[in-house]
């Protein structure tokens, strides 16, 4: 799936939709009450402390549980992993009215909002601030929550395109390799190609490297049971009918080597 990055987010934002009203969720300290998002949960705060709402900070998950005590009314905060903004109001009741909660993303209130537009001055300006333009747009991309574009598995290595993301002149792409082989795996490169034609007739097959302007957090080793995304820019391309991408993954003084290829 690709991302449309005209924006990118430099400070949190968010553009609440005023014309929704907040609903009520009921909760008491004899039973947890269970809120099952849309998008894996990344942040979720109450408003007072006799309202505690728990949810695995370690490991994202769908569903976070509610528990509160006497106390006057609060609320809810929350924001799941594609960036959605969800508010409920919170209120003690001896007797719930339900204690399972499906939330729909036609709820959520907003989102956290990329502000920053690129101008055509910052396109101009120094290499050294371009390098960190890149450097925080990266960031970015990379705690805005995973998806999958392609993936690909040899002998124990995982190659996974995650996000496209177009800017004004560059394409960002998010990748992750995860190294389950048993030993650890030195990376010689990764390069980025377009391809035109089938790899087994040589004679009509055709890739054409796309040099990477900026490489953000790439390792140098992934060790055996570990897992590493990190971020190519590239200047902007498009596909033609007959075009796909492929992502080369070679080992260092090795000869373990991973291709994956997509249409996107």
């Amino acid at each position: 799936m690709k991302t449309y990055l005209t924006l990118l987010l430099l400070t949190f934002t968010m553009s609440i939709q005023a014309q929704k009203s907040l609903d009520t969720i009921y909760a008491n300290d004899q039973k947890n009450v269970a809120l099952f998002f849309p998008n894996p949960i990344r942040q979720g705060i109450t408003g007072a402390s006799h309202f505690v709402f728990t949810y695995n900070r370690e490991k994202e998950q769908y569903f976070g549980l509610l528990q509160a005590k006497p106390g006057t009314e609060s609320n809810l905060l929350a924001v799941t992993s594609d960036g959605k903004v969800y508010s409920y109001i919170l209120k003690y009741s001896d007797k719930l009215p339900k204690l399972n909660y499906f939330i729909y993303k036609d709820e959520s209130i907003g989102n956290e909002s990329p502000v920053m537009e690129i101008s055509k001055a910052e396109n101009t300006t120094s290499n050294k601030d371009r390098t960190a333009y890149f450097e925080r747009a990266s960031e970015y991309l990379l705690r805005s929550g995973s998806e999958t574009i392609a993936v690909k598995r040899k002998k124990g290595i995982r190659l996974q395109l995650q996000k496209m993301a177009n800017d004004v002149s560059e394409v960002y792409l998010v990748i992750e390799v995860r190294n389950k082989s048993g030993i650890d795996f030195e990376i010689d490169y990764l390069n980025v190609y377009r391809t035109n034609g089938n790899n087994k007739r040589k004679a009509s097959y055709q890739r054409l490297l796309q040099k990477a302007i900026y490489k953000h957090k790439i390792p140098y080793s992934i060790t055996n049971g570990q897992s590493q995304r990190f971020v190519y820019v590239l200047p902007k391309f498009v596909l033609g009918d007959n075009e796909k991408m492929m992502l080369e993954l070679k080992e260092l003084n090795g000869s373990r080597k991973v291709i994956l290829e997509t249409r996107l």
